[in-house]
């Protein structure tokens, strides 16, 4: 179960002061995936972010008793100056996982030949999405985090695999999604959220949550 228990978090801009949550209270359960409807700039990311632990909130708590990961497509986390073997072994251990095999996976599945043992600041953008996209799916979770839908790459064969792997992990994984379209959400959810002016409105079904968003759009 994730958890949020009267969470605020606000960002001053420079002129004003941007809310993103005013006191929520929400809890994702297991085996039941949410969706987050928000225009751009409300703060999806940001929700997103203090789900995985990337940032912390003003006021409140947020409570975690399963595996939550870090977002689809996250970049944070991989040390330039290190190899992508250097860092997929030490993530590995940070997660009690056998290092071998979450090399060997991540290997597998980006495809970059002999660039894994080069420095990861020396990857193009689309081998550096590759490497962090394969360690995600390395690494198994309970809760999936998903900004914007999931992330691809300009690499046909990289993006079969890691589609089909994905997939299958969500199968049994509950995935909580933020986006501007309810497109993305249909893909994952049933229950959604519409989140619009520091207020998370939840609603059972998707239906409901679009019939709002519309409205105010």
């Amino acid at each position: 179960m994730l958890e949020f228990n009267n969470v605020s978090k606000s960002f001053w801009t420079g002129k004003q002061r941007k809310v993103i949550l005013d006191q929520a209270s929400f809890r994702v359960e297991l085996g039941n995936s949410l969706g987050i409807l928000a225009p751009n700039g409300a703060g999806k990311t940001t929700i997103i972010n203090m789900m995985a632990g990337l940032e912390k909130p003003d006021e409140g708590e947020i409570r975690k008793s399963c595996r939550v990961s870090f977002p689809l497509g996250f970049m944070g986390g991989v040390v330039n100056r290190h190899t992508a073997r250097e860092n997929v072994r030490y993530i590995a251990r940070l997660y009690e996982l056998d290092p071998d095999y979450v090399e060997a996976f991540c290997r597998w599945l980006c495809g970059i030949e002999e660039y894994f043992d080069m420095p990861v600041g020396t990857y193009s953008q689309g081998m550096r999405s590759r490497l962090t996209f394969s360690l995600l799916l390395a690494l198994e979770f309970d809760i999936y985090l998903i900004d914007e839908g999931m992330p691809s790459t300009t690499d046909v064969e990289f993006n079969r695999k890691a589609g089909s792997i994905l997939r299958d992990r969500l199968q049994d994984a509950t995935v909580v999604v933020v986006s501007h379209q309810a497109s993305t959400l249909e893909k994952f959810c049933r229950s959604a959220a519409v989140l619009r002016d520091g207020q998370l409105y939840l609603f059972d079904t998707l239906e409901e949550a679009k019939r709002m968003y519309d409205y105010h759009a």
